[in-house]
């Protein structure tokens, strides 16, 4: 991988291909363009890899249209952040002047989720999911959308991905209409899970995806200390030139931050969020990663080390961050459920529980959290779930916490 020179932030803005031509600041609150500027430069021009068998080029870490501030996003596509996640999110409005005036320079993608329920008890629908894109593209007004991820979530077992091609049927008549054009998911693990009878977990699935060959790549859980059998899934996806996105990417990384012990220890000139991102774009074989970003000064810290090979300091921060995380954040691998008596939806919990600890989104958990039909306090602290847990995490602890955060 290229290695990136910091230059200054008018030689930067200069030298960004199109950037001021194209037009920025649509939507940048009360951030000063000079700070938006100054921050870009920092983090300089992110180098761009292959995505899937399109041959498309898209920047090793994408960008995140439904929880990214406005100055981040500008900041972004100053860097060259070309792969929009939820591009569905923005509203005319809202949809950065860049991409508004240089269209096909950008790919933008809809997400699309079941109906009639939440991702566990709602259905694939296609005419629901054919109407959901088409308003979609009549609230942003972005003409088309480069990628439709459908079903988010992604499917609740091989049979039903082979059994029920209402996403796929949506897909081909909107591309067929020139409203869609590439064809990914996004899955989550459903093995163990007493709302999904039947479910798997999400290399199984994704296996059973690459092998039909309908969809051009997929994003899912991926972070330090993963199971090796993830790690092998992604290295299978690149021979059969299958995108692979990592998200959930951070494990606890603003946990740790907050932890004085922790950063105590921490190696000298890194950062945890620094750390991860050399680490994800080049020692991994991912195509590209998606990390959440709250603010300009974390867009800097992180995204400066994109396609940057890992030191001896990171490479140390990542073995400390594994272990902190692997002691303190379930890594969602769904091995407990199937053993919970209550039918308690762990995983879930645990998510919603790292949106409020990590993402600093207590609201959003704490609105997801009111949905479950079963929360934290169903546990019985019966214990049958703890010889389960590949981490060792007491459980019930894990639960009785996140019930006290998000209620």
């Amino acid at each position: 991988m290229a290695s990136r020179k910091r230059i200054g932030r008018r030689e930067f803005i200069a030298t960004s291909a199109g950037a001021l031509a194209a037009g920025l600041g649509s939507a940048c609150g009360h951030v000063p363009m000079r700070e938006i500027e100054a921050a870009a430069a920092k983090v300089g021009r992110l180098p761009q890899r292959t995505l899937d068998r399109s041959g498309r080029k898209v920047s090793v870490l994408i960008g995140a249209a439904d929880d990214w501030p406005p100055e981040v996003v500008e900041a972004g596509i100053l860097c060259g952040v070309n792969y929009w996640h939820k591009s569905n999110q923005w509203d005319r409005d809202e949809v950065p002047q860049a991409i508004r005036k240089n269209r096909e320079a950008y790919y933008c993608e809809v997400c699309v989720d079941r109906v009639h329920g939440n991702h566990e008890t709602g259905v694939i629908d296609e005419e629901a999911f054919y109407q959901y894109v088409k308003q979609a593209l009549e609230r942003s007004g972005l003409r088309y959308f480069d990628d439709m991820l459908s079903p988010h979530f992604g499917y609740h077992h091989t049979a039903e991905l082979k059994g029920n091609r209402g996403a796929i049927r949506a897909y081909e008549r909107l591309k067929k209409e020139g409203l869609v054009r590439h064809l990914c998911i996004s899955q989550h693990n459903y093995n163990g899970n007493a709302r999904v009878p039947g479910g798997e977990d999400r290399v199984a699935i994704l296996t059973a995806v690459i092998e039909e060959g309908l969809y051009e790549h997929a994003q899912f859980f991926f972070s330090f200390g993963d199971e090796e059998e993830v790690n092998k899934f992604v290295r299978f996806a690149k021979t059969k030139g299958f995108g692979t996105t990592a998200m959930k990417t951070t494990r606890g990384a603003s946990r740790m931050l907050a932890d004085p012990d922790f950063m105590k220890q921490f190696p000298a000139g890194t950062t945890p969020h620094h750390a991860l991102a050399r680490w994800l774009t080049t020692d991994s074989d991912l195509s590209n990663a998606v990390i959440r970003i709250h603010s300009l000064d974390q867009f800097v810290d992180t995204y400066s080390g994109a396609g940057k090979a890992l030191r001896t300091a990171d490479a140390r921060a990542i073995e400390m961050m594994t272990a902190y995380a692997n002691r303190e954040v379930c890594r969602l691998c769904n091995e407990c459920m199937s053993h919970c008596a209550e039918g308690v939806a762990i995983a879930d919990i645990l998510r919603y529980e790292r949106y409020a600890t990590d993402y600093g989104d207590r609201e959003r958990a704490q609105r997801l959290y009111a949905q479950l039909d079963k929360r934290g306090d169903a546990c019985q602290v019966c214990g049958s779930c703890l010889p389960h847990c590949p981490q060792g995490l007491n459980i019930p602890v894990k639960l009785a916490n996140a019930h006290r955060l998000l209620s």
